[in-house]
């Protein structure tokens, strides 16, 4: 089957869901790409959204956190406090899964303003509980479109903390877990290097060259020594994101490929 590079980027980002594992979702491309695992290699995920649901298994991805598909099919419903306080900063979630309007080479993110905060070009939605997931969360995953705007040499605002200054800096704020492990793009998987914390790339989707990857970053991204390939989606992986997909357009109103 042909498929996208948004498309490769769903399927990519759902593979790194480890069956089982404790799930903090983010709206948007996290969602997507969460309920795709959980539809496909990791039918036993457990998700959890910021308003509450625990075990979330929507039938059409959630248009916000408030969405009530979320409480509808969850396991059960608790405060934000508790979800805050005792799954996420007790160290129960395994898996942080988060979007950016903007990341740099040590995997912070920005989801604030672009340009100047007190002027800006674009307000962004703003931190949610974006901050917290990244700061306690064991790890973290980030998925996004790569582009030169999105893959800042330096943030505009820096919303939440991934690997700080690189290095030992994430340990010295005194943050838990390994903070964010991988960024999932349409034309490559980041992975921080060892001992530096900077995002290099490990992986290239299918007929993406390093000359896309580094035309659509911001800083000068390095390559890992042995840089690997995607495998291609499988029919099963499309079939279900792409029937997620319809359903989602079709309950909230939506032209098909905006869900």
């Amino acid at each position: 089957m042909t498929y996208t590079t948004n498309e490769m980027m769903t399927v990519a980002a759902a593979r790194r869901l480890r069956n089982g594992a404790v799930c903090f979702v983010g709206i948007g491309l996290p969602s997507k790409a969460a309920n795709l695992a959980r539809l496909t290699s990791a039918p036993d995920v457990v998700l959890i959204y910021e308003s509450g649901p625990i075990g979330a298994k929507p039938n059409v991805l959630p248009l916000s956190i408030g969405d009530g598909e979320l409480a509808e099919t969850a396991d059960t419903v608790v405060a934000t406090s508790e979800i805050f306080r005792y799954w996420l900063q007790g160290g129960r979630v395994d898996v942080g899964f988060l979007g950016a309007a903007q990341v740099d080479r040590f995997g912070n993110i920005n989801t604030t303003v672009v340009g100047d905060y007190h002027n800006p070009k674009v307000r962004l939605p703003g931190a949610g509980g974006a901050p917290e997931i990244a700061g306690s969360a064991k790890s973290v995953l980030i998925i996004l479109k790569q582009s030169s705007r999105s893959f800042v040499d330096k943030l505009d605002f820096m919303t939440s903390v991934g690997h700080g200054e690189g290095g030992d800096s994430r340990k010295r704020l005194g943050l838990p877990g390994a903070g964010p492990v991988g960024i999932i793009t349409d034309l490559c998987v980041m992975e921080p290097e060892a001992g530096t914390h900077e995002f290099v790339v490990t992986t290239l989707h299918p007929g993406v060259t390093r000359e896309q990857v580094v035309a659509a970053t911001g800083w000068a991204v390095r390559f890992a020594d042995e840089v690997v390939y995607s495998v291609e989606p499988t029919e099963t992986e499309l079939s279900a994101l792409r029937d997620l997909e319809a359903r989602t357009a079709a309950a909230h109103g939506q032209a098909p490929g905006e869900a």
